[in-house]
Order: C-alpha cells, then sequence, then structure tokens
C-alpha cells in the first residue's frame, strides 16, 4: 500500500470513529455564576462568537430595564448591519429586599418576570433562534420572582439543538446540575472596594 493510500485509509477510520463517538447534534446549557463580575459580560461574548458564525441570538434580560447600557448601542449597531441578534431588557431593575423596599415595588418586579418570562417561553419553544440567554434569570429564581421548576422545565422542554445561557449569582442545584457548563466568577479583588465608581464602557 502506498503512503498516499494509506494516509487516505487513516484519515477515513479516524472520520468513521468521531462520528461514531460523537454526540448528537444538540444545543448546550451554560451556567455563568458566582459573586464575581463577568456574568453577563461572557454570556455577551458567547452572543458574538455566535452570530459571527451565523446564528440567530435572542438575549433576554430579567433584572435590566431599558437604560443606556454599552451592550444595547453596540446590539443595535450589529442589527443596522444585518446581523441577526436581538436584546430585550425586561426588568425594573435590581431587587433590594429589605425594610426600604415596599410591596408595591416587589410587586412591579413579579410583574415585569412574569412578562419576560411569558416573553422567553415564547421563544424557545418557537424554535427561531440558535442561542437564547437567559441574562439574569437566576436572580429572578433567588429573589423569588421565578420559581425554580418552572425554569428547568422549560430547559427540559426546549428544542433539542437550542443552545442556552443562565446568569446571575447563586444558581440554584437544580440548574446547576442540568448544565454542560458551569463557570463560577469569583471575586478576587474589585475597583468598586477601592471606592473607584463603575466605569462606562467597561462595567456598564
Amino acid at each position: 500500500m502506498t503512503d498516499k493510500a494509506l494516509k487516505s485509509n487513516t484519515a477515513a477510520a479516524t472520520m468513521t470513529t468521531e462520528a461514531t463517538t460523537a454526540k448528537p447534534n444538540r444545543g448546550l446549557i451554560l451556567v455563568n455564576t458566582g459573586d464575581g463580575k463577568g456574568k453577563t459580560t461572557a454570556s455577551l461574548g458567547v452572543a458574538l462568537r455566535a452570530v459571527g458564525n451565523g446564528y440567530r441570538v435572542l438575549i433576554l434580560q430579567f433584572i435590566k430595564g431599558g437604560q443606556a447600557y454599552g451592550e444595547l448601542k453596540a446590539i443595535e449597531a450589529l442589527q443596522k448591519v444585518g446581523m441577526p441578534i436581538e436584546i430585550r431588557p425586561m426588568g425594573k431593575g435590581f431587587v433590594f429586599h429589605n425594610k426600604e423596599t415596599s410591596e408595591a415595588d416587589l410587586q412591579a418586579h413579579r410583574a415585569a418576570a412574569d412578562k419576560a418570562w411569558q416573553m422567553l417561553t415564547e421563544e424557545v419553544m418557537s424554535d427561531k433562534w440558535d442561542l437564547i440567554i437567559f441574562d439574569e434569570i437566576n436572580y429572578a429564581v433567588k429573589f423569588g420572582l421565578l420559581p425554580v421548576e418552572q425554569v428547568v422545565d422549560l430547559l427540559k422542554a426546549k428544542p433539542e439543538r437550542l443552545h442556552v445561557v443562565l446568569t446571575g449569582r447563586d444558581a440554584k442545584p437544580e440548574i446547576v446540575a442540568m448544565a454542560d457548563t458551569v463557570t463560577e466568577m469569583r471575586v478576587v479583588k474589585h475597583a468598586y472596594q477601592q471606592g473607584i465608581k463603575a466605569a462606562r464602557g467597561i462595567e456598564f
């Protein structure tokens, strides 16, 4: 057998082995959690990579509202050149559980979370996206705006090919157990601890 034929047979055998051992083409579940900075930022990096590969991407935010976050402007610019990406801020801002938080405020957060959840469920089951980022959903669960069982059921029911990323601190064990990849951000040092205010373009 010639060297060329041997190489050809070896390559064919390798391809056959890879095809046999490869997992089905299914979407991954990724979780970005932990006390450190960068959970949403990391998910935006995944979104950028996905769009660059021709994926249709939706980012649905459970806590952030329509404030002037830099990612909103960046995604708007991507849309103008025809990139298939959308971001929908659906929240009422950060949820504070203390004596100064009124029941009316909590009800407003719950109503916003319910509306975001309905939209998320519709978009997940529409099967028109390749990647959906459930941004800050772990916070919504942590603060009692959504039951974790609801999130788990949606992850089980999602189209098999759909990739999803869930962000936010204190991801529930049930969600961690379902995930393919879990990344925990850990604070080593943060500018805020030194009295430095959040920097536009870096923090938001």
